[in-house]
């Protein structure tokens, strides 16, 4: 009994201390018009969880024009998040409203952009 409460009292540490690791991630949009053509490579992962993403960011006349998902590490709800780039590439900025259910993936996907054009 007394290892089953020490299991339970870690667990809720460990799930307490990642559901409050993203909060204060926030992506910056980048200055597209000093950006080049290209496909640009971005990668983030989010400390303290296993969430991270790899994806390339095409750039063509000053406007992202696709975003490809190389690698996200997540959990099966986290996936939900993959839809953020259809977002970012029709709003052209990375200050958008995040997945609900999916909020931790939904900033690494946005940070790894913002990284790949920074």
């Amino acid at each position: 009994m007394k290892y089953f409460t020490l299991v339970i009292l870690f667990m809720a540490f460990l799930a307490i201390g990642c559901s409050t690791a993203y909060k204060s991630l926030a992506a910056q949009t980048p200055n597209l018009a000093v950006i080049s053509n290209g496909i640009y490579r971005g990668h983030y992962d989010v400390s303290s969880t296993p969430v991270k993403a790899t994806l390339d960011i095409t750039i063509q006349n000053h406007r992202i024009t696709e975003i490809q998902i190389l690698e996200h590490y997540c959990s099966s709800i986290g996936k939900k998040a993959e839809k953020i780039t259809d977002l970012v590439i029709e709003h052209q900025r990375l200050d958008i409203d995040v997945i609900s259910g999916a909020t931790i993936s939904s900033k690494a996907i946005l940070k790894a952009i913002e990284n790949a054009l920074q």
